[in-house]
């Protein structure tokens, strides 16, 4: 075989061979964490040579898809609720769950808004702040950021006053959207969506003490046997991935561990 037809029928078999298999990751997670975790996510493959491919949505309408049959391999909550949700179904590797990351809850305006900070407390009149506009929320049934915003409205006693001129959204970044384009003069968000959104302006923050703890959990779904799964759970918890989520204003939750 001369050195011209060894050379094309190398080739040939190079060209016919399969490619080589490469892993991948599907992540869903809830929409605030957009930002962040794209960013942890660049940095994870650059690591690891693992892609990962990144579902935004409310917490409650992934855990349904999930439930339905979705093939998410990790699933990030923005509360305890919706984890619980398909952990008692079954669908959570227990074992692997963390509560990875905290956040916490805040009043925001247009950034040519007028108004200026406000002391959030008891008795606080937002129905008033927003005059004859609507405060926009994430969907205070199911959306962790409106189930949030509902029990501290309700527990500084603005609810009642505030219930009737909410513009309710799917998720926290549909309402950060609302207050950014100017379509309501008031919204609630949590303090990382607000961070991201150069066009809205913080006004005020809600106490600790008027909502549960605003707590992101991760888990695996299904048996968490794959090793890349268990390879991005770890990630999530080093100190690169910790420094990622707290430059977009995130609360680490976990002990670093070790890259």
């Amino acid at each position: 075989m001369t050195v011209r037809l060894l050379a094309a029928f190398c080739l040939v078999v190079a060209l016919a061979a399969p490619a080589a298999a490469v892993d991948t990751l599907t992540v869903f997670a809830a929409a605030s964490m957009r930002n962040a975790l794209d960013a942890v996510n660049a940095a994870f493959t650059r690591a690891t040579d693992i892609r990962v491919t990144a579902s935004y949505a409310s917490s409650s309408a992934l855990a349904k898809q999930i439930a339905q049959g979705a093939p998410a391999d990790i699933y990030v909550s923005a509360n305890a609720t919706w984890m619980d949700y398909l952990q008692e179904r079954s669908l959570v590797a227990s074992p692997g769950r963390v509560d990875l990351l905290g956040n916490s809850l805040v009043l925001i305006a247009p950034r040519s808004s007028g108004l200026g900070k406000v002391e959030i407390g008891r008795g606080i009149d937002i129905a008033g702040l927003a005059g004859n506009g609507r405060i926009a929320v994430a969907n205070t049934t199911a959306v962790p950021a409106g189930l949030y915003a509902k029990a501290a409205l309700q527990s500084l006693g603005a609810w009642q006053a505030a219930e009737p001129r909410l513009a309710q959204a799917e998720n926290v970044r549909a309402t950060l959207a609302y207050v950014a384009r100017g379509e309501v003069p008031l919204g609630i968000v949590y303090a990382t969506d607000a961070q991201v959104e150069p066009a809205v302006k913080t006004i005020g923050e809600f106490p600790a003490g008027s909502h549960p703890p605003i707590i992101y959990p991760v888990a695996a779904i299904g048996d968490a046997k794959s090793k890349a799964a268990a390879r991005y759970l770890h990630f999530l918890q080093t100190p690169a991935a910790k420094a990622i989520f707290e430059r977009y204003g995130f609360t680490f939750l976990v002990q670093p561990k070790a890259s």
